[in-house]
């Protein structure tokens, strides 16, 4: 409490700048768009999503700052709240929609409506941030000096370094323009091949190959060389240990759920085959471990929720930076949405189920709040929230009597909801940290954040079927790793016909792992994924163990990582991109027409890739003026 009192926001309470502008909002919606569909691509690429906040911050403080010649910290923040939404977004909604889209491919459903994943957008990313608002005052303002926030807080420290933003903006954007092209010359002219890879003949089942993709770069120098090497240590005893020990017991057997003789099939066929669903349980058991050992956590998070619920109704304080969304217009809503919940025939719910949804959502936006303020966005275990209610959703929907197609839709919708709560909510909490810092009005990023859940809903829809159209999930261009995985816990609960031991085999290599004291979830992420991409990945991780360990000062230091970071944000975002733009070609029929007459042999591929490690190298260790 003592923290709370002492503490001076940067914009005073009492002094109004320009905040909600149209600039802001308009800025904040395409960003919202941008990342979104950016996010999305890469977490049905890799598994995995990264924050948007402080590449928004800084894309935002390079347009406002050097473009339009303004200077308001209070605007760049807000569009850093918009643009972040459609980040968070399209990570709950990856994790499980797509499950929809490979029935579909299956013949057992129609394609999900526009409508259809509109609606579980919007509904989630709503109740994400109402459930969100009454936290807001014993999670930030309460507990401030205690809870970290550190997203939230690094992204304060950008906008208060503002004088720097047009270098900083100007390593974002570069980051983004290099990746572009790089893309679109390795898989739009498709110039040199973006993945090469070996298989050994001498040790039948294996393969090493690598992704040379500027995002994994990205992705393992963001997470650094702890959280790349976990995923490359998964990716290793899948490919090298458990693949080629099917081959060699295998032989010539035709073991479910393959079709023929286990020496017939190539390295690629035997993990889509039979490693799929190793890796399939080991994401699922590494997602409920994550749960169960926050589950203290958990409950004394909800105890706080709720008195400081009780506590926001009888203490209203009416300072401008302690302003947030009334609470009658957040709990009619909230009622709106249990009673469309019930009525729209996508969620196959009574009243009582209707109701039950939003109380998970509300338990979960609330773990998710406290979680992000521990130990970041980036380790929140939504992915593993998302399973928890996705089993149970399930369970409950067949015991009831809603089986079938019926029921798998309606457990997959379920579940995207309460995945997008929790993602949006540790989002909000995040941004309303940041809000706190800078002296932003709550009230006015709270409607900032539902303007880019309402423009992120809209546009995910499109995104989701682009990419189904150009190149299918579960595809090697799209693995959808989550919805894949959500997809075979729902078929096996409702239908009874699984690998019941190959799940297993998997669940018990995480549980192993849990008790060598490994990080569960990188690791599940790495069996599951190709070893390739754990290795384009682990070389960006290489990048940062070197830049972290050249010396210098804490400063220098610092300085470097916020460089690489920055830059590698930019990568991403571009690449990202990149691959909506060319998806739209492939739907289009375009992409075979731009592709060139000739290509540059693999070894070309490998120089090309170290060159643009080394510049990300250079990148960070470039002193300033």
């Amino acid at each position: 409490m003592d923290n709370k009192n002492e503490f001076k926001p940067y914009i005073p309470a009492n002094k109004i700048v320009p905040e909600f502008t149209v600039t802001s909002v308009l800025i904040g919606v395409i960003l919202a768009v941008v990342f979104g569909a950016a996010n999305a691509y890469l977490g049905l690429l890799v598994g995995m999503t990264v924050s948007a906040s402080i590449p928004a911050a800084v894309i935002s403080m390079g347009i406002i700052r050097i473009i339009l010649r303004r200077d308001s910290i209070l605007e760049n923040n807000l569009v850093q709240t918009i643009g972040s939404a459609g980040e968070s977004l399209a990570a709950g909604a990856i994790f499980t929609l797509p499950a929809l889209f490979l029935w579909a491919e299956e013949g057992k459903i129609e394609f999900p409506s526009i409508m259809t994943i509109f609606l579980i957008a919007l509904f989630g990313g709503i109740l994400g941030v109402c459930f969100m608002v009454p936290l807001r005052q014993a999670l930030i303002v309460e507990e401030h000096g205690t809870l970290p926030f550190p997203e939230g807080t690094a992204c304060a420290e950008v906008l208060l370094a503002g004088e720097e933003g047009g270098s900083k903006a100007g390593a974002v954007f570069s980051g983004l323009g290099i990746a572009a092209v790089y893309k679109f010359v390795a898989d739009g002219l498709k110039l040199f091949p973006s993945e090469i890879g070996y298989a050994f003949k001498g040790y039948a089942g294996s393969q090493i190959g690598i992704q040379v993709l500027p995002s994994l770069a990205g992705v393992g120098f963001i997470c650094g060389p702890k959280i790349s090497s976990y995923m490359l240590a998964g990716g290793t005893l899948s490919w090298f240990v458990l693949m080629p020990a099917i081959a060699l017991f295998g032989g010539d057997a035709t073991i479910f759920p393959g079709e023929g003789p286990i020496s017939s099939l190539s390295p690629d066929e035997l993990w889509g085959t039979y490693v799929r669903y190793i890796g399939a349980g080991a994401v699922a058991a590494g997602g409920l471990i994550s749960l169960i050992k926050t589950f203290p956590l958990i409950v004394r998070t909800f105890k706080q929720a709720m008195a400081s619920m009780g506590k926001k109704q009888t203490n209203k304080n009416t300072l401008r930076t302690q302003q947030d969304l009334p609470m009658p217009v957040l709990l009619i809503l909230i009622l709106a949405i249990v009673v469309l919940i019930w009525l729209i025939p996508t969620f196959p719910v009574n009243p009582i189920g209707s109701l039950i949804i939003v109380i998970f959502g509300f338990f979960f936006a609330s773990v998710s709040s406290r979680m992000v303020g521990l130990i970041g966005s980036s380790n929140n275990p939504v992915s593993g929230m998302a399973i928890a209610t996705i089993i149970i959703a399930t369970v409950l929907l067949k015991v009831t009597g809603t089986d079938g197609t019926t029921g798998m839709i309606g457990a997959i919708a379920i579940g995207g909801v309460i995945c997008i709560i929790a993602a949006i909510a540790g989002d909000t909490s995040q941004d309303l940290k940041t809000g706190f810092i800078v002296g932003a009005t709550p009230k006015k990023q709270q409607i900032g954040e539902l303007i880019g859940v309402v423009v992120s809903a809209a546009a995910i829809g499109g995104v989701l079927y682009l990419l189904n159209e150009a190149w299918g999930y579960g595809t090697e261009q799209i693995p959808a790793t989550q919805a894949t995985m959500m997809k075979i816990l729902v078929e096996g609960i409702m239908d009874a016909n699984l690998p019941w031991a190959l799940i297993l085999i998997g669940v018990f290599i995480a549980v192993t792992v849990e008790i060598l004291k490994i990080p569960v979830m990188p690791f599940a992420v790495g069996m599951y994924l190709p070893f390739s991409l754990s290795a384009g990945i682990m070389a960006g991780g290489i990048i940062r163990y070197i830049v972290d360990k050249v010396k210098g000062t804490d400063a220098e230091k610092k300085e470097r990582a916020d460089r690489g970071v920055l830059f590698t944000s930019g990568l991403i975002a571009g690449e990202g991109i990149m691959g909506i733009i060319l998806a739209v070609l492939a739907v289009c029929n375009v992409a075979d027409v731009i592709v060139l007459p000739f290509s540059i042999p693999q070894i070309g591929s490998l120089v090309i890739f170290v060159v643009l490690l080394f510049g990300l190298y250079k990148l960070c260790m470039k002193k300033e003026k």
